[in-house]
């Protein structure tokens, strides 16, 4: 064994001998054994043999020239093992083919299989059947039974599953053996020789040539043994692998991913010189614009003590040239000397003049190249590395020092509190699982940069090296995470983060991802692992690192007290908005490590994150969950590939589409929240400073001007460019943090009254970049400038035969020039319509009011109440015979009242497994009654000669609290009207929680291009702020929609499925062939939000409530050759029919048309319960009244002058104003232990934050709505009744609000006892208020867990 003396020698190079100490990592053993015991993989204490030490990335060069290279490639001491290897495969270990390494077996029979790739993915045919086991796909646990208790992990992976449909029932624990053979150099002999594995999943026995060399476990780092004794320069070698899919190891790497074992990255030869430099770690200790000095650590190794008199170590510093690999000069040199070192450590700094630091703006690099030389000056070693100059710090700062004038402590890059605005990334391919190719991780950067996108943590292992090269040269702020997620055990006492046995694990997997990535200036965090309890070993891992490395902060979400910053996951928004402002008791500075979970369509409120954390610098950033969907290739017996997720492969326990939370689909290809996150996260703020002539641009980079962009304007009219140029100014000068004003060249003031205008600015490249091409739109804003209205024209009569009405007692049929519709009298809907002899509409497929949309993954809080209120199956019942209204200008209005309800409530069946699991079917329960959930919606169609039919509607439903998916009008078209125009936001689907990145404009695409290929088929299409749409067939022939509103504007969406045939399809392949064109015009959708995991549903702004909703569009024939936008101009007066609606509280509001200027008087009468007669016309000029009735009675309403049109409701009898919830920050649901539970009157359910998917931190809390304002004494909270104490909260407040939004004083405040009796809390003084925010600040046990069984207010 070598021993190490310690040395530190300064600038001068005079050197101070430090005390000699070993830094052998726990657990690694160096000893000759003759074969394995057979338990090393089921022994948590030994984590290597004869393994070599953790050091930087780094290789050996034969001269100067080569090194400056850096990367393998360019060595010729280093040869690829990649390729064909020899492949076995069994289900267990005891099957395993024992003595494989031996020369002298056989296995010219065996498999060929490459080498990097995952076995699981390797054997999937082309039927769907696997030759190689099974990809498994589970979030939390490990692929083992095992259960969630202190000490469970001695028993090992091998144990028997309780359930047989456990994958490892089948497959207890797959072996592969891998065999291949080599050939060494000659020239490489007298040289020591190590071969190295980037990655091997999970655990590997090493042979050559038949001699047993060592083991290694940890899937993620670089494991490299030192094979010179066992190999042959004159003949072939070969090298044998025998590798564990399950191991101890798998306890540490539970992470959200498909566990694939196999050779999962590169694997080659080393040669190294016997006296070398080992080990190198290039530091910025001080940084100015004059010089920066570096602090270099060298490690160098030799043979015997004599090698090394008189030897130097020479370093040479080259500076490369931006986005390049090519040097461009040597800036700095040094000679140190290293007299009295065997083995040692030597200390050097050195200046760098006029230093260009390293930043994600601007990522300038440099390479170090360092030489040992003998006393006579020959080269006895060339290595190198690349690094940058570049500090990161957590400081204090004064008010004074801040930009937003906020005394705090800062993380800083280069001495600016840089924003980190990134995304998690996995390592993942639909085809070769784990195995990443060098194009696609150049790929994957490429479209990071393209998005705006400056910050990957690296969740939740280190990384495949090239990824490090890749992001250091082309600028990404990365947080290096170790490979520890033993999240199967949870964050109590089970925890391995506590059991001494695991310490030397939790240390070693920190320390071998510190010293191999040290010299990257990308990473700006390291972090100590994933969810995986707050116990002491990562204590012990945290002080390792500081001992090596305190260049960086070190993060770690599960114990904030033990690192450097905060950290959490999958805060809601109001707690991002709170904590921004400096002053709640969290440590600062603070990063989001997930938020914004991006399972299927989803990433609702992006830009209120980032309006929150762009208003202070308490926050550093935030990584999105995540950047690309991890579903996998699989086929269906008839050979169709599709792309698979949990589940999908036959793997049991699963977690479903759990999986598929990215931005990217698999392929890599955009989803549409990827432009969402270009827009939010972009380096720009564009304002309108119209009155100046002028825009504002703040330019938010902390380093670089906008030198590099092209600065346009482009005036838009009605979605067309009417004019465009550049704005000429010296952008050069623009500095970071600054802003500016750009002149246009015409007065915007002047602009017509003739059309809807906007001024969309964009900053281009200006020069070709490595991501894209000059004149790629990096970042761009669109603002409103329309000066005024506009004249519109109305839909008429004149010029046109008079209208014929048929009314007959099923349809009233009415035909005018070139078109005809027909009304079906039993459930008011337009039944027929034609337009020049065409069919525009499925007969009996018009207009009807629809509330549903195909779930979403982030609806899991919402969709089980839309089943049970069966808004899938809603049908339709006019209540009472249509009035027809023959009008003065020669149009014909048809009214309806109808009633919409399902025949049953149902429920959603779905495919086993534990969570995001597809709908399998609709099942209908118990039949609807006449009080269960229903709208009634009083519709009036006015049809004119022109061909025009105007809608407006006026819709409430019985529950005006609960939130729909969405509300307006459903048709079915032919499937033949497949071109879809619209103008409005685009040109991806877009919601009202997810639009910042959509602008106003007009688009058109084939109908079966607005489907999105998500693995699992859920709502798409949707655009918002949509001022028409259109459909028509290949004969130009069709039908336009216009928003008829004051707003202008509707929500609308075309599909070829319908939103329940997207439901139950699992995969878009098995969606059934398209019966029609499907198209939605909605006057409001809910939005996105991010409940999938953590967030919360969407913001209350952002929900389709079941209460009163108002809708007006024109419905236009179109013709061959027809304008469509001039078309679109049109306006009609027809009002929405008097609604009539009530409270919970009772109160009744008769509201007349919302969407006009100036409103029509109201006249109403009220008939009391059980009076004969009603009471006098009442008169309202405002056109909305307010009448409590509370005891219920009848209600008729209609406009002045228009009573043939009246609206009625009868209302029963209010017994108690029920207590509802109306925000919850965390809870486990959609059907488990939701907050609503705990109003239910009944113990034995619960209300429990969200644990299966994440585990939200304190505090907690849930809002409360009375219902009205109320005079209130105080609360009670019952813990759980059902023998767990598990979320008992102990520390509680109460805040109480009038309006929902702003919260007074707190009015109560306290700790409960630990006991299951219920509490009961009694204010200081009565309050009256409507809202009450229950907030719970800690639980009985100490884990960040909150439950209850029921709460009352008094």
């Amino acid at each position: 064994m070598y021993t190490k003396a310690y040395l530190s020698l300064l600038l001068l190079f005079t050197y101070v001998p430090i005390v000699a100490q070993s830094d052998v990592l726990g657990g690694f053993r160096y000893v000759s054994e003759q074969s394995p015991s057979g338990n090393e993989w089921q022994s948590p204490e030994q984590l290597a043999l004869n393994k070599e030490q953790p050091h930087a990335y780094m290789f050996h060069f034969a001269d100067v020239s080569s090194a400056q290279s850096v990367l393998p490639d360019a060595s010729s001491y280093v040869l690829s093992l990649d390729g064909t290897w020899k492949f076995r495969w069994v289900p267990s270990p005891e099957k395993r083919p024992v003595g494989f390494a031996s020369a002298d077996y056989d296995v010219s029979g065996w498999d060929d299989i490459a080498v990097p790739g995952c076995w699981n993915m390797q054997g999937l045919n082309t039927d769907g059947t696997m030759k190689y086991g099974v990809p498994i796909y589970v979030n939390q646990p490990v692929i083992f039974y095992h259960q969630v208790a202190v000490d469970d992990w001695r028993k090992g992976v091998m144990r028997v599953p309780a359930d047989t449909l456990y994958t490892t029932w089948k497959y207890p624990n797959e072996v592969g053996s891998y065999r291949r053979s080599f050939t060494v150099p000659k020239e490489w002999k007298g040289r020591r020789l190590l071969i190295n594995f980037d990655g091997v999943d999970s655990f590997f026995y090493l042979w050559v040539n038949g001699h047993y060399v060592g083991f290694s476990k940890n899937s993620r780092n670089t494991a490299s043994f030192d094979i010179t004794q066992y190999v042959f320069y004159e003949k072939t070698n070969s090298v044998s692998l025998e590798v564990y899919r399950s191991s101890d190891g798998s306890f540490l790497e539970a992470q959200d991913m498909f566990r694939l074992p196999g050779i999962i990255r590169s694997v080659y030869l080393t040669s190294v010189p016997e006296n070398r430099i080992s080990d190198m770690a290039v530091r910025t200790t001080s940084l100015n614009d004059e010089a920066a000095c570096i602090d270099i650590r060298t490690e160098i190794v030799s043979k015997n003590e004599k090698d090394l008199r008189g030897a130097t170590l020479s370093y040479d510093v080259y500076e490369i040239a931006l986005y390049s690999d090519d040097v461009t000069g040597r800036v700095a040199s040094g000679v140190v000397s290293c007299r009295d070192a065997r083995e040692g450590v030597v200390r050097t700094a050195l200046d760098v003049p006029h230093p260009k630091a390293w930043s994600a703006e601007e990522p300038h690099r440099y390479v170090l190249v360092a030489k040992l030389l003998d006393k006579r000056g020959r080269i006895l070693d060339c290595t190198s590395t690349y690094f940058g100059v570049r500090t990161v710090e957590i400081k204090e700062m004064t008010a004074q020092e801040d930009e937003f004038g906020n005394a705090g402590r800062y993380f800083l890059v280069n001495g600016k509190p840089v924003k980190l605005k990134g995304v998690n990334r996995h390592e993942t391919n639909p085809t070769t699982g784990h195995a990443i190719t060098r194009q696609q991780m150049t790929e994957e950067v490429m479209l990071m940069k393209r998005a705006n996108i400056n910050h990957v943590r690296l969740s939740h292992y280190p990384n495949h090296p090239y990824f490090y090269y890749l992001a250091d040269k082309y600028g990404l702020y990365l947080e290096d995470e170790a490979n520890i997620e033993s999240h199967e055990y949870y964050y109590g006492d089970a925890s391995l983060s506590r059991p001494v046995e695991w310490r030397d694990a939790h240390v070693a997997r920190n320390m071998e991802m510190v010293r191999a990535h040290v010299n990257a200036p990308s990473i700006v965090i390291w972090s100590l692992g994933n969810e995986a309890g707050p116990g002491n070993n990562f204590v012990e891992a945290y002080k390792a690192i500081k001992a090596f490395d305190t260049s960086r902060p070190v993060q770690y979400e599960r114990n904030n007290d033990i690192v450097d910053m905060g950290s959490n996951q999958y805060p809601s928004v109001a707690w991002v908005q709170q904590v921004a402002k400096g002053k709640s008791n969290v440590k600062y500075p603070y990063h989001i490590s997930e938020y914004a979970h991006s399972m299927g369509n989803s990433l609702g409120n992006l830009a209120d994150y980032w309006k929150a954390m762009e208003s202070s610098n308490y926050f550093c950033g935030a990584a999105i969950w995540d950047w690309v969907d991890q579903a996998m290739d699989t086929y269906t017996p008839s050979g169709l590939k599709y792309m698979g997720y949990g589940g999908d492969h036959g793997d049991w326990p699963n977690d479903g589409m759990f999986c598929m939370n990215g931005i990217m689909l698999p392929d890599l290809t955009p989803k549409p929240q990827y432009f969402e996150v270009k827009k939010v996260y972009q380096n720009v703020g564009i304002e309108s400073d119209f009155e100046h002539n002028a825009v504002r641009i703040f330019n938010k980079n902390y380093f670089t001007s906008l030198r590099d962009y092209l600065v346009r304007w482009i005036l838009v009219k009605d979605g067309r460019e009417e004019s465009s140029g550049e704005f000429i100014t010296d952008r050069s000068i623009h500095g970071p943090r600054s802003s500016k004003l750009y002149r246009l060249p015409f007065n915007i003031m002047d602009l017509p009254c003739d059309g809807e205008y906007f001024l969309n600015v964009e900053l281009s490249l200006g020069k070709d970049m490595p991501w894209a091409r000059k004149g790629y739109v990096q970042m761009s804003e669109q603002l409103e400038c329309t000066p005024g209205e506009y004249d519109m024209t109305q839909p008429t009569c004149e010029g046109h035969s008079p209208l014929v009405v048929d009314n007959g007692p099923d349809a009233i049929t009415i035909t005018g020039d070139a078109f005809s519709l027909s009304f079906n009298n039993a459930d008011g809907s337009i039944s027929k319509l034609v337009y020049a002899g065409e069919d525009v509409i499925e007969p009996g497929c018009g207009p009807r009011i629809d509330a549903f949309r195909a779930p979403v993954d982030n609806d899991n809080w919402a969709w089980s109440q839309w089943f049970q209120n069966g808004l899938h199956d809603l049908r339709h019942y006019a209540v009472a015979r249509p009035v027809v209204v023959n009008n003065l200008d020669g149009s014909v209005s048809i009214i309806y009242s109808v009633r919409s309800q399902a025949p049953a409530k149902g429920s959603a069946s779905h495919r086993p497994g534990k969570a995001g699991e597809p709908f399998e079917e609709i099942v209908a329960g118990d039949k609807m009654e006449e009080d269960d959930f229903h709208f009634l919606t009083t519709q009036r169609y006015t049809v004119y000669a022109d061909g025009n039919i105007c809608v407006a509607s006026s819709v409430i439903s019985s529950d005006p609290s609960v939130v729909l998916p969405r509300l307006g009008y459903v048709m079915k078209l032919p499937k033949e009207f497949d071109n879809y125009a619209y103008y409005g936001r685009g040109p991806l689907n877009n919601y009202a929680d997810r639009k910042t990145g959509s602008f106003i404009g007009l688009y058109t695409s084939k109908v079966e291009e607005q489907f999105v290929n998500f693995p699992k088929p859920q709502s798409m299409g949707n655009r918002e702020d949509v001022r028409w749409c259109a459909l028509t067939n290949g004969q130009g022939t069709g039908l336009q929609i216009v928003a008829n509103n004051a707003s202008c504007s509707m929500s609308a969406s075309a599909l070829p499925w319908s939103a329940l045939q997207l439901t139950l399809a699992a995969h878009p392949h098995e969606l059934p062939q398209s019966d029609g064109t499907y198209l939605h015009i909605d006057c409001q959708v809910t939005g996105l939000g991010g409940n999938s995991c953590g967030q919360g549903g969407p913001l209350a702004d952002d929900r389709v409530k079941g209460a009163l909703h108002q809708m007006k569009f024109i419905i236009r024939p179109v013709h061959r050759g027809a304008e469509l936008t001039s078309r679109s101009q049109i306006v009609s007066y027809v009002p929405c029919p008097v609604s009539i609606s009530r409270d919970r509280a009772g109160n009744v509001t008769i509201q007349g048309d919302t969407m006009v200027m100036d409103p029509s008087t109201i006249c109403y009468q009220i008939q009391e319960p059980g009076m004969r007669k009603t009471g006098k016309v009442q008169v309202c000029s405002d056109s909305k009244a307010v009448v409590p009735m509370r005891n219920g009675g009848t209600v008729s309403a209609w406009y002045k002058g228009d009573s043939r049109v009246k609206t009625t409701v009868t209302f029963q009898r209010i017994e108690s104003v029920p207590v509802e919830i109306v925000y919850v920050s965390s809870e486990e649901g959609p059907d488990g232990a939701v907050a609503r539970n705990l109003l239910d009157g009944d113990p034995s359910t619960i209300w429990h934050t969200m644990y299966s998917i994440t585990v939200p931190k304190y505090p907690h809390w849930i809002d409360f709505d009375c219902g009205e304002q109320r005079l209130l004494k105080g609360f009670s909270y019952m813990p759980r009744q059902d023998g767990s104490a598990n979320g008992n909260i102990k520390a509680y407040k109460i805040e109480v609000s009038n309006d929902g939004q702003t919260w007074g004083d707190i009015v109560a405040q306290g700790e409960f006892d630990n006991s299951r009796k219920v509490k009961k809390v009694l204010f200081d003084k009565p309050c009256k208020a409507r809202f009450v925010r229950f907030t719970a600040l800690s639980s009985q046990d100490g884990q960040d867990f909150a439950s209850g069984a029921e709460m009352t207010f008094f």
